[in-house]
């Protein structure tokens, strides 16, 4: 195994590198791809959130980061595994970044290529989610092939999470981020190192890039790179729970709070508003939020300042149930109650917020015509 020393020092500076060259040579060269890796619709569709083209292909430095320092430097008590489990993520990583450059792989078609990377990655693993702390459930994933459906469900219903949040200049970084620290933190506090370090070796994969992407927004990170990064998160929170009976589901679950409340309240709108569940909206929590601070703060002609704003407003929630998920690591009841409770937080700022927006728009004189098949007048 290598020595600590150089696998805490040297190779998060080695990942920290490769993403933020990688990043600024993409910024750099804008001119030279931003009509393929940026689309002018972009601009006139719905959860539009920052002003002229932006390249969408930052993934390409965080995806490099982790497929070059991961494999190289994994420790030995993986059982050689790393290399195999990080390719897995090529062919969600491949459908997104062929979105990002306009080749129009539909959302089914990228959710596909997730649940694809997923069996590759159980394949390789040789683990799935057998239990959940939940009695109901909890006979089912006693089940090996529902056990295995189930996990493959999960962790590629994560990569569209990520996906979801990249719009706000820094979020999905500042996400992925406290997200690799949370599991970074639980497998440490639960005696596995290794997953310790494979997780907190995200981190710098994601900081090289987050240079270039907030405060303002000079690429992001695109379909691509935010699947990959879901699906890497994802499975290494698989793999914590699967080699750590002391760690409930439900504690991971916590730390991945904020992505998976977005999609399911996503989700549940769209359903109720009678459109089609991957049909893009501007009302998720993060475009709400920003609403709000242009009708109360900045204005509305400061969307380069909004935008930001809006991801240091949104960092303290998104890192509350992180931070439960860590101090809850082996307690299942009180993981469980505090998911909850955190949900119910989370449906209420988001109706506080969509009636304030409501209101903001009346008093502009411009209605949004889905707001009140959400909520009542």
């Amino acid at each position: 195994m290598m020595a600590p020393l150089f696998s805490d020092m040297v190779v998060p500076a080695l990942a920290f590198g490769i993403s933020l060259t990688i990043s600024a040579l993409l910024a750099a060269t804008r001119s030279r791809h931003l009509h393929r890796s940026s689309r002018p619709e972009d601009q006139r569709a719905v959860q539009a959130a920052h002003p002229g083209a932006r390249p969408r292909i930052g993934g390409i430095g965080v995806v490099a980061a982790i497929l070059l320092v991961l494999p190289l430097f994994a420790p030995d008590a993986l059982g050689g595994r790393v290399t195999g489990f990080v390719l897995t993520l090529l062919p969600v990583a491949a459908a997104g970044l062929a979105e990002d450059l306009g080749l129009r792989i539909s959302p089914r078609g990228r959710l596909l290529a997730a649940a694809l990377s997923g069996a590759l990655a159980l394949s390789v693993l040789d683990v799935w989610i057998w239990r959940a702390d939940l009695p109901l459930i909890a006979p089912l994933l006693h089940i090996a092939p529902l056990a295995m459906l189930f996990t493959i469900f999960a962790t590629s219903g994560i990569c569209h999470a990520f996906n979801l949040i990249d719009g706000m200049n820094g979020l999905a970084g500042v996400t992925a981020i406290l997200i690799a620290l949370g599991l970074a933190s639980v497998a440490s506090i639960a005696q596995e190192p290794e997953l310790a370090r494979l997780a907190f070796w995200v981190v710098p994969a994601v900081a090289g890039f987050m240079v270039l992407n907030f405060p303002m927004g000079r690429i992001f990170l695109g379909d691509g790179g935010a699947y990959a990064l879901g699906h890497v998160l994802a499975w290494l929170g698989v793999l914590l729970v699967a080699r750590t009976t002391e760690v409930t589901p439900w504690a991971i679950l916590l730390i991945f709070f904020w992505p998976v409340a977005d999609t399911c309240l996503a989700i549940w709108r769209r359903r109720r508003a009678g459109r089609a569940a991957d049909q893009p909206d501007r009302l998720h929590v993060h475009q709400l939020v920003m609403r709000v601070l242009e009708l109360k703060v900045t204005g509305r002609g400061a969307r380069g300042l909004s935008n930001p704003l809006t991801t240091l407003v949104l960092t303290p929630f998104i890192s509350l149930p992180v931070l439960s998920g860590i101090l809850l690591w082996n307690n299942p009841l009180a993981a469980a109650l505090s998911f909850g409770l955190f949900a119910a937080g989370f449906v209420w700022a988001y109706v506080a917020c969509l009636r304030f927006a409501r209101r903001g728009r009346r008093v502009a004189g411009t209605p949004d015509n889905f707001l009140p098949a959400l909520l009542p007048a």
